[in-house]
């Protein structure tokens, strides 16, 4: 059998979307093109209506381009509109979020031979490596440590189509960290849905801080090969403000193990609307947090989320957006035009802001978030990182998320020092 795997919106739907990948070539089916595969999944974001649509299309794209595929459809749209999804063309099955773990055995029971579970050790299959750098063109392996959560964010839809939050447990996470590490992966991305609330509702009781030291402790004890240390290093997502806190921030400061990135969404810097949107938390908070990684870790990439046009939403909300936005140490920004989700507290609010000056106030926050990503790539030249060769190893990434073009020569999924020439290029060093 042959099979692609579609697949949009967050790191966790990128962790669940390799997890299927290896529960299917585990059960020896190939990996192709959706133009050429018998079973096409189509793991869905919801996050926006723009990401609702993006994933109609997609799905009419590829019915009409190979008709006799059959369409697996999930993730968070499957999960909020399963009718809707249902009427799309060639689709088999719609596949709620909470059955993601037992997708393929449900839809295809001949080619399963490890669900999802069974790798956290709750279900009955066996453990092992069936997927190593490279397959499904990743070259790091992001790893979910959690997923639900039960934030009151007035904007977004994700606690009703992701559930109560729910941590792996401690052990497990150490265990996947071994078994992938042992398969060849150099870089694992820490993600959850929430993921700052790990270990909240587990017993006994842990945290993020707790967890990022057991991997510390642990990674460095381990020898995945004889007579030589692990070499695998941690990016951590996305983290909202309240949960990042000093001693997270110390031991990315302090350890070689976490890379010198965080993400941690803003979404407004007007105190009145970061209030209406229900995020707990100041601007004066979050500029001192941004302030004080920056002062720690100069040259750490500091990413963030915004949305423009929230309900009620002012002249005076956006400009002081911009302002903050400029004189901050931001890196980059992704910018989210407000849409209303039904189900949402925001749906219900008056003073919706117009479509025409949504698109405006979204083209000037991006334009100022080119500028901050002008501004740091501009400040890192001349600057040496350890970085990972992707792609056919011409491509590296460095700790703090400079992609940079690199002479061909070395292969896939190798430790290189790199000297950064300009924004997109870089000069490899010896050591």
């Amino acid at each position: 059998m042959k099979y692609s795997v579609i697949t949009f919106g967050c790191r966790v739907n990128q962790a669940d979307s390799l997890a299927f990948e290896e529960e299917l070539l585990r059960g020896g089916a190939e990996s192709t093109s959706p133009d050429r595969a018998d079973l096409i999944v189509v793991n869905t974001c919801s996050v926006t209506a723009t990401a609702d649509q993006g994933a109609r299309q997609t799905i009419r794209r590829v019915a009409r381009d190979n008709p006799s595929a059959r369409i697996i459809v999930t993730g968070c749209y499957a999960t909020r509109r399963p009718g809707d999804v249902a009427g799309l063309p060639n689709v088999a099955h719609v596949v709620p979020n909470d059955d993601k773990p037992h997708l393929v055995r449900l839809i295809v029971p001949s080619a399963a031979g490890v669900s999802t579970s069974d790798r956290y050790g709750d279900g009955d299959g066996a453990c092992g490596a069936a997927i190593e750098p490279g397959v499904a063109g990743r070259t790091a392996f992001t790893l979910r440590v959690q997923t639900g959560c039960a934030e009151p964010c007035a904007y977004c839809i994700i606690p009703a189509t992701r559930g109560r939050p729910r941590s792996v447990a401690m052990a497990d996470v150490l265990g996947e960290i071994d078994r992938v590490s042992s398969a060849g992966f150099k870089e694992i991305a820490l993600t959850g849905v929430h993921l700052g609330s790990y270990g909240r509702d587990l017993t006994p009781r842990s945290s993020l801080i707790e967890l990022l030291h057991a991997i510390e402790a642990h990674v460095s004890k381990v020898r995945v090969k004889a007579d030589t240390t692990s070499d695998v290093t941690f990016r951590i997502s996305s983290l909202e403000p309240m949960d990042c806190t000093r001693e997270i921030v110390d031991l990315v400061a302090s350890s070689r193990r976490f890379a010198p990135h965080f993400h941690l969404p803003l979404q407004h810097a007007s105190d009145r609307m970061l209030a209406a949107m229900r995020r707990p938390y100041s601007i004066a908070y979050y500029a001192s947090l941004v302030g004080e990684i920056r002062a720690r870790i100069p040259h750490a990439s500091l990413g963030s989320d915004i949305i423009v046009g929230f309900p009620g939403e002012r002249d005076e909300d956006a400009d002081a957006l911009v302002e903050y936005l400029e004189r901050s140490p931001l890196t980059h920004v992704h910018v989210f035009p407000y849409s209303d989700r039904p189900g949402t507290a925001a749906t219900a609010m008056k003073h919706k802001v117009p479509g025409a000056v949504i698109r405006e106030r979204a083209r000037r926050v991006r334009e100022t978030g080119h500028a901050l990503t002008r501004r740091f790539l501009d400040s890192q030249i001349d600057t040496v990182h350890d970085a990972l060769t992707l792609e056919d190893g011409s491509l590296a990434v460095t700790g703090n998320y400079l992609k940079l073009r690199i002479p061909p020569g070395i292969v896939r999924n190798t430790r290189i020092r790199v000297r950064v020439l300009s924004h997109d290029r870089g000069e490899l060093l010896a050591g």
